[in-house]
């Protein structure tokens, strides 16, 4: 059996002509993931394919192609199933799109996996050897992440990645932000790997850098605690993603500094407490950041922090009121985006009923668009503001004066600024929105401005 497992491309990557002209992604665990799950008595022959950071061969000879679908690459990857069922190659979706809405994409494939796959993808494989494929697999009701094979990660070209030390210890989130993708399609429970299966795997792979792209590694806090304390021996240093809840927990906070935590990404996503209130995510709070970020980095972390523009509370004052927050507290990394109602999220269907979503067009749903109709801005002063922000935040008198507030790990921290310095002066020619695209199809004057 010969399978090709393929993750279309994204937005960002230069095989889509995207803005970074240089892969920065590390490498994806999915695909990995599922090779590993394949059942060695198939003795199948599988292929991994990033489209984001390579090309994908024209006249694969396979038997089975799987797909892992976002919302941001779903007509990519219908354009690249056609000519393999052409052929009669049966063509497998699954991935967060295809879970929160499959109807979308039925037609496009053979094959539909909803949920996660560790159960029904081996099965799938083996109801294909047996000729009994059925058209849709979803998830069972006890999945479980404890004893899974490593990821093989192995199978990637390793110079395509910033690294290759990627690691999963739990999946979902148990809050319910309108906005998340989560909970819609997986649901609020928490899957947790055992800490030894976690603990073996970075072994195996003899990391000292570590990165978690686990939702929220510190949402059941007794399980956070005994994979900290694990980590403590490794002598790692890792970056992982948390809520801002962190900082209610000085005892969890310590650990996670003494087990070699250096960075966080969280979600601060506005300063507005009525925004937060209206997605579900007034647990944040605003008046608390700047404390947070004090103890971050009086602890050696530095914080990525990330925020939203275009909640139904949000004027024009807020992209440069965010802008200079950042600033002026020494946010090491902070990051926009545009608020995007993904397909099945409560935040979707609430516009839907308010006939304020724009199109379906799931090229554009990437964070970076505007796909919906805002209440007290236009779509262009969104964009445009949105884009002010990055550039404000990335000019080089402001990542010295955001740097100098907690002078932690400069050497990378500096290089991840002068990325995100290129990504915000570029971004302007990401923009393909039909209002923002002059009619000769060039990119309108402000863009060049």
């Amino acid at each position: 059996m010969r399978i090709a497992l393929i993750s279309p491309k994204g937005p960002l990557y230069r095989h889509r002509g995207g803005i970074f002209k240089k892969s920065l992604r590390y490498a994806p665990l999915t695909l990995t993931t599922l090779a590993a799950l394949v059942p060695a008595e198939l003795n199948a022959d599988v292929r991994i394919y990033d489209e984001g950071v390579e090309v994908i061969p024209e006249d694969l000879d396979v038997d089975l192609v799987g797909m892992t679908v976002i919302t941001g690459s779903a007509r990519r990857s219908v354009e690249l199933a056609k000519p393999f069922r052409a052929r009669g190659i049966p063509v497998v979706f699954g991935g967060p799109h295809v879970t929160l809405a499959p109807e979308d994409v039925r037609a496009h494939a053979d094959v539909l996996v909803t949920g996660y796959a560790e159960e029904t993808w081996p099965q799938l494989l083996r109801d294909l050897r047996a000729g009994t494929l059925k058209d849709h697999y979803a998830q069972g009701q006890n999945h479980s992440l404890a004893g899974m094979p490593f990821p093989k990660r192995e199978m990637l070209k390793r110079h395509n990645y910033t690294t290759m030390n990627v690691f999963e210890a739990t999946r979902g989130c148990i809050h319910d932000c309108d906005f998340c993708v989560v909970p819609t399609a997986w649901g609020r429970k928490p899957y947790q790997k055992p800490v030894e299966d976690v603990v073996a795997d970075i072994r195996q792979m003899k990391a000292k850098k570590a990165l978690f792209i686990d939702l929220n590694l510190i949402a059941d806090r007794r399980y956070a605690k005994r994979l900290f304390e694990a980590f403590i021996p490794l002598g790692i240093q890792w970056f992982g993603l948390a809520t801002s809840l962190v900082q209610r927990d000085v005892e969890l906070l310590d650990l996670m500094a003494r087990s070699g935590c250096t960075g966080l990404l969280i979600g601060l996503e506005t300063l507005d407490d009525d925004g937060l209130d209206g997605s579900r995510k007034g647990f944040n709070k605003p008046d608390r950041y700047v404390e947070l970020i004090e103890m971050l980095h009086d602890r050696g972390i530095t914080l990525m922090g990330t925020f939203v523009f275009g909640l139904d509370s949000h004027g024009p004052e807020v992209f440069m009121e965010t802008a200079r927050f950042c600033v002026e507290t020494g946010i090491d990394l902070p990051r926009f985006a545009i608020v995007t109602p993904f397909p099945g999220t409560p935040l979707f269907q609430r516009l839907s009923r308010e006939g304020r979503i724009l199109h379906h067009n799931w090229d554009l749903y990437d964070g970076q668009h505007v796909v919906f109709k805002p209440t007290r801005l236009s779509e262009q002063e969104l964009m445009e503001g949105h884009e002010e922000a990055w550039k404000y935040v990335y000019k080089r008198r402001n990542i010295v004066r955001r740097l100098a507030k907690s002078r932690l790990q400069l050497p990378l921290s500096i290089a991840s600024n002068w990325g995100y310095r290129f990504y915000a002066n570029n971004l302007h020619t990401h923009y393909n929105c039909d209002w923002f695209i002059g009619q000769d199809g060039a990119p309108n004057a402000r863009a060049n401005a």
